[in-house]
């Protein structure tokens, strides 16, 4: 998972602790993961975080 270390700090975090949303993540295409990083700029607390990465399994958001 050396890609997660280029990721923000909470969601990277969130990503570590929720493996079935990493593996989902690693699973994307470049432009699609940038995408969703982009998304996580608006997210501002831990919970918020945490839910938007379980809203990546299996059914990724459109925008959050």
């Amino acid at each position: 998972m050396n890609e997660l270390q280029k990721l923000p700090m909470g969601f990277g975090m969130a990503l570590f602790q929720n493996p079935a949303a990493a593996r989902y993540f690693e699973s994307l295409s470049e432009p699609e993961r940038r995408k969703i990083v982009e998304q996580t700029h608006g997210i501002t607390s831990k919970q918020e975080m945490q839910q938007f990465v379980s809203s990546l399994v299996g059914n990724p958001p459109a925008s959050y």
